[in-house]
């Protein structure tokens, strides 16, 4: 019932102007501030510190958000409608030639973002241009609507690995193939997560891009889409890094996590109405860390410094 709910509002929505998308987005997103008091209030208590700034301001900079997280409800709906043909209506892509030149040394690359803009609508920056792209994707809690996402996202090109279902054998596979392996990297990672600063409080924070970058020696590149002033969209996309090995794999691995985690605070500074400022970053305490010596990745085991964290 859901599936075909959300199939047939995709329908519908692909009928609709852009512009008229846009403008939906604007109402739903008012309403939803409105009305969903929990994650609304959350936001703003999250956003004061982390920006220095008033409760007022951040009710502001929240709402802004809000009609922002609706029109990208709404993107992901209108997804079957972009192709090759069409994709610069919609998006500009600055220095598409790093990750192109990341591509061509052969072992994969791992894309550093996080959940800022139409998120989803970054691989399509990347398929749409003839890239390969992978994900691991978080199963949703109801399986109709995991389902017509990942539909949504077969119209352009990505190929999905689902939450249990050896999906860290599948990520490495990718990469030994020469594919783009997404990670959303700005989720609390729980208790196997690295306790670093994030927004001016320490948060548990996802090793997978270090540790995939490490283990298969693919270069990170960081990637964002970012929301402009008329509702196009401009992809960033970063200088190419690469994992330092000075034998010691625990210091590496902090420090590439610490320097990426910059890169992710410095794009929510600049744009903080599109992040996700309800979600808990913040969840676990650094009392709870876990203290497992050498973070690796195995594609036989499941290691808890990966698993713990959203990949997209």
């Amino acid at each position: 019932m859901l599936y075909n709910a959300l199939m047939l509002m995709s329908k519908i929505i692909r009928l609709l102007p852009y512009d008229v998308l846009l403008f939906l987005g604007r109402v739903l997103g008012n309403l939803y501030y409105l009305l969903v008091k929990k994650q609304r209030e959350r936001a703003v208590l999250q956003m004061m510190p982390a920006l220095n700034i008033s409760e007022s301001e951040a009710r502001q900079k929240v709402r802004a958000s809000f009609v922002n997280l609706a029109r990208n409800m709404l993107d992901i709906l209108y997804m079957p409608n972009l192709n090759e043909k069409n994709l610069s209506k919609y998006i500009e892509i600055d220095h598409l030639e790093r990750m192109r030149m990341a591509l061509m040394e052969g072992n994969g690359v791992v894309v550093l973002t996080g959940h800022i803009g139409t998120w989803e609508w970054l691989s399509a920056a990347f398929t749409l241009n003839g890239l390969p792209v992978t994900a691991i994707a978080k199963l949703q809690p109801n399986a109709e609507y995991s389902r017509a996402l990942d539909d949504l996202r077969a119209t352009i090109h990505v190929e999905i690995f689902n939450r249990g279902t050896n999906e860290l054998r599948a990520a490495g596979r990718a990469l030994k193939e020469g594919k783009i392996l997404g990670f959303l990297a700005d989720q609390d990672a729980g208790p196997g997560g690295a306790f670093i600063k994030f927004l001016g409080k320490t948060a548990s924070t996802p090793m997978g891009p270090a540790v995939f970058s490490r283990r298969f020696n693919a270069p990170v590149v960081p990637a964002f889409i970012i929301r402009k002033p008329d509702g196009r969209h401009l992809v960033k996309i970063g200088e190419v890094m690469h994992f330092e090995d000075t034998g010691d794999t625990d210091a590496d691995l902090l420090r590439f996590t610490e320097k990426m985690t910059k890169i992710l605070e410095d794009v929510i500074r600049e744009n903080p109405t599109q992040w996700l400022w309800f979600q808990k970053r913040w969840n676990t305490p650094p009392e709870m860390k876990k203290t497992n010596k050498h973070h690796t990745v195995r594609t036989r085991k499941k290691s808890s410094e990966v698993h713990d964290e959203h990949t997209e």
